[in-house]
């Protein structure tokens, strides 16, 4: 069961980054400016976010086993769906329907393995395994990107759906039965006003470089959102069956893991989207290069799976974070001295490195995130955590685009090319600057409080 779930979150995984190495050949083919082909990105991650919640609540409510055998046979189908449109708003679509279906395998996939490892080392294990392969699949759906880029970049969008339907009929034999909540009910209402409202803040920030930031249609669309925001808060306070009980936001563990993972997420989305562009499009790095170079971030996540559970069994989540993302801060402002020539075993390697390591902590988060929480919630805490993932990625990616597309010079040099990717690398740093700053926060509060329960040493010691 536990292998089953772990293919198809590495799948979800693979899927992401395999697009984000296509993503130069889609542009040339389908003649995509960069502003729109970050939806090809986004739109997946919107999806994904955008229904998560639901996606968890849907799990406890009609049965896990269920919903995860219907989402993913959805996500398989719109793979193939992909590879056989041109237009590109077709191909934004099918990216957002497969956003929709991962909504509902992830958090689903989670509960299932919450609800049949009991608290403790065994959900640790359990857990740590599951989330590396995440992680695992996004960082190794680089290389696999490459490769078939190579072929043509429909390939990307064909090779998951072997692996999808090969998931479906082992799900179906191994994923046990369970039974329905006996009460409960869904919240549509809420499901459309947040989707909606994360649907319009991405796109009023990618926009409004075009439009102005301070025009009327700008500060419409950010009055709008707002009120969306709010709409959905209030909703949230009076419907009989929430789609997030309000209550769980005030769980400190669930409230800090979801903060460190929009860092982590947010500031790695926004470094692989420049990266990409810039060495393959202005350097002329071809995929499978840029693939390769890339690929220690996703040997360090797979060999972290050995050792994760035992790290936090010994020091505790919050250690593991802390440093981790510290790391990956570190690892983002070495690569801020890449230049039109970048050495790679003295700029791009270490860089790569200290990223890696960042991700180390991600099976660290997870663990936080849903520990303390009753079975029946467990796919809340799951979906609460994923959509602050995905949105935040979603939202710093977007921010991230609108910098390096407002200033797109002339003449596209390496040179002028890389000022004006600078401010975005520098923008994705600052963010995971700020996160590591938070973690620290919390941390070392903790670890001064411990040291100062310890006993004195003796004067005979």
């Amino acid at each position: 069961m536990l292998i089953t779930l772990c293919i198809v979150l590495f799948l979800d995984g693979l899927d992401v980054s395999m697009i984000g190495v296509a993503l130069p050949s889609i542009g040339t083919e389908l003649d995509i400016q960069t502003s729109t082909l970050q939806w090809l990105v986004s739109g997946y991650v919107l999806g994904y976010g955008g229904l998560l919640l639901l996606g968890g609540r849907t799990a406890d409510l009609l049965g896990r086993r269920k919903v995860f055998l219907i989402a993913l046979a959805v996500f398989g189908l719109a793979s193939l769906a992909g590879a056989l449109v041109s237009s590109a708003a077709l191909l934004i679509l099918t990216r957002f329907v497969k956003g929709l279906a991962a909504a509902f395998t992830a958090p689903t996939g989670l509960s299932i393995i919450t609800t049949n490892f009991a608290e403790g080392p065994a959900r640790n294990k359990a857990l740590s395994i599951y989330t590396v392969f995440g992680a695992g699949g996004y960082s190794m759906g680089l290389l696999f990107g490459g490769l078939m880029t190579g072929l043509g970049w429909r390939w990307t969008f064909l090779l998951p759906v072997p692996v999808a339907l090969a998931a479906l009929i082992s799900a179906y034999f191994l994923v046990p039965k369970d039974k329905p909540a006996e009460e409960g009910g869904h919240d549509l209402i809420g499901a459309l006003l947040s989707t909606a409202t994360m649907l319009l803040l991405v796109y009023t920030v990618v926009s409004a470089p075009q439009a102005g930031w301070g025009s009327a249609r700008t500060i419409g669309s950010f009055v709008a959102v707002a009120v969306l925001g709010a709409a959905f808060v209030y909703a949230e306070s009076k419907v009989p069956y929430p789609l997030v009980r309000l209550g769980i936001l005030r769980k400190p563990t669930l409230v800090r893991a979801s903060l460190a993972i929009i860092a982590v997420a947010g500031s790695y989305f926004s470094w692989q989207f420049i990266t990409t562009l810039y060495l393959q499009d202005t350097l002329g790095w071809s995929p499978l290069k840029l693939s390769m170079a890339l690929l220690p971030v996703g040997l360090l996540v797979v060999a972290s799976a050995f050792v994760s559970d035992k790290l936090v069994d010994r020091f505790g989540t919050g250690p593991i974070i802390a440093v981790t993302m510290v790391v990956m801060a570190v690892g983002y402002l070495s690569y801020l001295r890449i230049d039109t020539a970048p050495s790679y075993l003295t700029v791009l390697l270490p860089a790569v490195l200290l990223v890696g390591i960042g991700w180390v902590g991600f099976p660290a988060i997870n663990i936080q995130a849903t520990s303390g929480i009753d079975d029946d919630e467990q796919g809340l805490a799951a979906g609460v955590l994923q959509t602050a993932m995905q949105v935040g990625a979603a939202i710093v990616l977007a921010v991230t685009t609108a910098i390096v597309t407002s200033n797109v010079p002339n003449n596209p040099t390496p040179s002028a090319m890389l000022d004006t990717y600078r401010p975005g690398l520098e923008f994705a740093a600052g963010v995971s600057i700020v996160g590591a700053l938070v973690a620290l926060t919390v941390f070392l509060p903790r670890l001064r409080s411990r040291q100062a329960r310890l006993p004195e040493p003796s004067a005979h010691s």
